[in-house]
């Protein structure tokens, strides 16, 4: 029952990731994106990793992916203002990268096998108290990264809402 579960949440994944770099429209990539995301954390969740699944909803599927779809509706970008058209390379280069990455997928799984029990006992291995031990350690020993990623943030935001309204 997992295995099916999890092909079907891989095919899913794989099929959105494709979507993403295939549209035309933006929002319609940032709406696959989310998708992707999704299906991400229901793979999180079969490992038995519920903190990230929930991070990976709330952070990425959430916040991350609201701000990129806000700067994209925000700019109102027309198509002109893409320049000429690449899909041609794009879909060369997507085919490609899809089929190198199968065959890395099949040649990790030939040669270290897997199997969702392992993968279980790993995760059971672990601290038990996961989320309280990554509380620790990110706001003690990389208070500052975690710190510098929030004023990056803050600086695309407003970095956004300048360019936007130099359009206006």
């Amino acid at each position: 029952m997992e295995i099916l579960i999890f092909s079907i949440l891989a095919v899913l994944s794989v099929v959105c990731s494709i979507l993403v770099i295939s549209q035309k429209s933006a929002v319609a990539s940032a709406l696959f994106l989310i998708a992707t995301m999704v299906s991400l954390a229901i793979l999180f969740l079969l490992l038995n990793s519920p903190f990230l699944a929930t991070v990976q909803i709330i952070v990425y599927a959430g916040a991350v992916m609201v701000l990129f779809l806000f700067v994209i509706m925000l700019l109102n970008l027309r198509r002109d203002e893409f320049g000429p058209e690449k899909r041609k390379a794009q879909i060369f280069f997507a085919i490609l990268f899809v089929f190198l990455l199968l065959i890395a997928l099949a040649t990790v799984i030939e040669t270290e096998g897997f199997s969702f029990s392992s993968a279980k006992a790993l995760a059971q291995a672990g601290k038990p108290a996961e989320v309280e031990n990554f509380a620790k350690l990110l706001f003690t020993k990389y208070l500052f990264p975690f710190e510098l990623a929030s004023v990056l943030l803050l600086v695309a935001i407003v970095g956004a809402i300048v360019m936007a309204k130099r359009k206006l």
